[in-house]
């Protein structure tokens, strides 16, 4: 394991998830539910940012390794499912939402593992659906996180409609990923 610049950043990202879960933990008195909701935007937002960042400069600094390719997209994971999972108890995401979403990252994950151990992940790398499904759950969550009106536009229900959004990207990216997985596997299977 290297540790350089980025994966010191995808690290860092990964550090910061306790701090999104545990501001709502804080007591009231401590920390009043506006803070937790600002604090807990604010981190999520910097932690999304670092993951901008930790690839941009991955290329830049030519320090892509295998140990980072694989850490980063498990730190974002791991970011969003624990996002989801507290907006859930906050009440302000379904159920089936967080399940949709987190079902088809451990799915598209075990996909792209399987692939890759079949010398074809050329065949699943990260399309455009995907990076659009990623855009709307990254600028959702902040806004359902916040929860407040922000600009004289109230950020819950625009959270919602994007939630939303990126649920129904979700189904149609692992859709279009097993798609493309589907001749290896029907291959695999008749052997």
């Amino acid at each position: 394991m290297s540790l350089n610049i980025p994966n010191t950043l995808t690290w860092a990202r990964i550090l910061l998830i306790p701090v999104i879960v545990g501001a709502y933990y804080m007591p009231d008195s401590i920390l009043p539910v506006v803070d937790k909701n600002l604090l807990a935007t604010s981190v999520f937002i910097v932690a999304a940012v670092t993951d901008w960042f930790d690839g941009y400069l991955a290329r830049r600094l030519g320090q892509t390794s295998a140990f980072g390719a694989f850490l980063d997209p498990v730190a974002d994971k791991l970011m969003v499912a624990a996002a989801l999972i507290m907006l859930v108890q906050l009440g302000r995401v379904d159920a089936i939402v967080a399940v949709i979403i987190i079902g088809r990252e451990i799915t598209i994950s075990a996909l792209r593992e399987w692939m890759a151990r079949v010398g074809a992940s050329a065949s699943v790398a990260v399309a455009f659906i995907g990076k659009l499904k990623t855009a709307a759950q990254m600028t959702a969550i902040p806004l359902l996180l916040y929860n407040a009106p922000l600009l004289s536009v109230d950020t819950r229900p625009a959270g919602l409609v994007l939630i939303y959004v990126a649920a129904a990207l979700t189904l149609w990216s692992m859709g279009y990923y097993l798609r493309k997985a589907l001749p290896l596997l029907q291959e695999r299977e008749t052997r």
